[in-house]
């Protein structure tokens, strides 16, 4: 089958799964996942054969991903061998290399087929624009890093796809973003507010946030500024997780993956991933590192995919501290959330845990005083009500726009807890 015929052959599987009512969309999924297990699972040398169900699989993450790179892909690609390839033009024979921006300073390796990168581009087409596509769209894809996984869209005539590297800055690339007149545009959320801010001359019918978390801050910003709602794309190196419906829910992408979620208090959950359509490079019951709110009503679209309310952050932006009750955990969005309540005019802060027992809390000088205040006691009244030993220091100083890492307006910078 060449890559057109998998990528529109994805796309109707997509397009098809959607209108299933749960319980048959269930009994697709079992059997999906029941063949991955039995004939795909067991080509990747970690694990050798096939279990007799999911759950007898041990749980992996990045570091034993990492540790063990060649044992989770069936070509045995080392990782030095794949950064290798990396560096020079991410192509090791048909199989393409990429990798992560590195969030958290390690930054994770991919690898897929080209059968692999043409199911990709159908799945998305098929979530995220399938009333575009047909009439052909422009779309402009703003990250820090270009991969091969993009190159499918460029063989369609119906899609012209332009990259803009986050890391030059926009103002290297805006001239060019303007003329190329995006119908979509995919961009990290603070990029999408730096449009807003100086005024770029788009007008996209369609924008999604990604590669980083979406805060509620943003949000209103964005849509006034494009006078469309704001649609997500949450994917990560370990694959496409959650697309935005018509509707606005935020549907997992169960059609190709699997998940099981760990409780990580305060009602959120952290996932394991099986990637039950990807052949190339296993990825089976592994942690992710995020925190999301799940929806506890199905939605409005119909569709059987179940809905995510709000990824909260990072796992490991949680804050730690001790307390005369023992250790406690204090998760990005709860912190988030006391500032932002703290006055209506703040729409902009980093607060970073940086020891065991200190917290430094960054406004902009442009901030009145007393909206500053409010927001610092209020970080200081949640800590104190959890009981949580910390100083939390206030500091005013400019917040520039980063090109060259995430954005975490929440983030602890302790070495992660074991």
């Amino acid at each position: 089958m060449n890559g057109l015929a998998e990528a529109a052959g994805s796309f109707a599987l997509t397009r098809w799964v959607s209108r299933k009512s749960r319980a048959d969309f269930e009994r697709w999924q079992a059997g999906a996942l029941r063949r991955f297990l039995d004939r795909d699972l067991p080509r990747a040398p970690f694990y050798g054969k096939a279990p007799a169900c999911l759950t007898d699989l041990p749980v992996t993450d990045k570091a034993l991903l990492m540790a063990r790179f060649d044992e989770f892909n069936i070509h045995g690609l080392t990782a030095a061998q794949a950064w290798a390839t990396l560096a020079h033009d991410g192509r090791a024979g048909a199989l393409t290399v990429g990798a992560s921006a590195g969030t958290s300073g390690n930054r994770g390796l991919f690898v897929i087929s080209e059968a692999e990168k043409y199911r990709w581009l159908g799945t998305i087409l098929a979530k995220a624009a399938p009333d575009l596509v047909w009439r052909g769209m422009r779309v402009a894809v703003i990250l820090p890093q270009n991969t091969g996984l993009y190159d499918s869209a460029r063989t369609s005539h119906l899609i012209k796809l332009a990259f803009f590297d986050l890391t030059k800055g926009p103002e290297s690339w805006r001239g060019e973003l303007e003329a190329f007149d995006p119908t979509v545009v995919i961009a990290p959320p603070k990029i999408l507010r730096h449009f807003a801010a100086e005024d770029f001359r788009l007008r996209p019918k369609r924008v999604f946030s990604a590669a980083e978390t979406l805060d509620p801050v943003d949000r209103p910003v964005i849509e006034n500024f494009f006078r469309l709602p704001l649609d997500q794309i949450y994917m990560a190196t370990e694959g496409l997780f959650a697309v935005t419906c018509r509707q606005r829910g935020l549907h997992l992408a169960e059609d190709s993956v699997f998940f099981e979620f760990e409780p990580a208090g305060e009602g959120l959950v952290t996932p394991l991933v099986t990637a039950f359509r990807r052949r190339t490079q296993i990825m089976a019951r592994y942690r992710m590192n995020d925190l999301l709110r799940l929806s506890k009503e199905p939605c409005r679209c119909g569709s059987p995919l179940r809905c995510v309310d709000e990824i909260v952050g990072r796992m490991d932006d949680a804050f730690r501290f001790t307390s005369p009750d023992g250790p406690i955990l204090v998760t990005p969005d709860v912190l988030r959330n006391a500032v932002l309540k703290a006055d209506r005019r703040i729409d902009d802060f980093r607060l970073v845990q940086t020891g065991p027992e200190s917290i430094e809390f960054r406004l902009a000088p442009t901030l009145p005083t007393d909206a500053a205040v409010a927001a610092h006691q209020a970080v200081r009244a949640l800590l104190e009500m959890r009981k949580a030993a910390a100083t939390v220091t206030l500091v005013r100083a400019p917040l520039p726009l980063e090109t060259g890492r995430k954005l975490r307006r929440v983030e602890c910078r302790l070495e992660p807890a074991r």
